[in-house]
């Protein structure tokens, strides 16, 4: 069975090398992911992530050179969310991806909801990444 999807990005004004290393690094979530994420906590390979939902684990991929920012989230409920994300170069600065799954039982208007607070965290995203590029840092 095939779910309904939607991939969401955003053009930031940095390099993907940056962009990546940023976003790949779970302990910056609280800074762009703020729609999602209260706070992050590691715990052996994965991290544990207070949201408004209840707590989550999350699961990264390796860190890789080829913007895969893929992760897996364990729902309060015990199931595992696949989120696809990528990061690639858009001309000097980057485009960021992200996938999204409507998953069973989730309503239309769930799913948009979820839509808008991922945008809300990119929009976020770009404003902290461009925020540094302009600092200099």
């Amino acid at each position: 069975m095939l779910l309904k999807s939607k991939t969401l990005s955003i053009s930031i004004d940095c390099s993907p090398v940056e962009v990546a290393r940023f976003v790949s690094n779970p302990r910056n979530l609280p800074q762009w992911a703020t729609q999602f994420c209260k706070s992050v906590r590691r715990s052996g390979d994965d991290w544990i992530v207070d949201t408004p939902a209840g707590t989550i684990s999350v699961h990264f991929s390796n860190r890789n050179d080829i913007g895969v920012l893929d992760h897996i989230v364990t729902t309060p409920s015990g199931d595992d969310v696949a989120v696809p994300m990528r990061v690639v170069a858009n001309g000097t600065g980057s485009e960021v991806l992200l996938t999204m799954f409507q998953l069973p039982g989730m309503s239309d208007d769930q799913f948009s909801q979820d839509q808008m607070m991922v945008i809300r965290d990119l929009q976020s995203l770009k404003q902290v990444l461009e925020g540094k590029v302009q600092e200099g840092n």
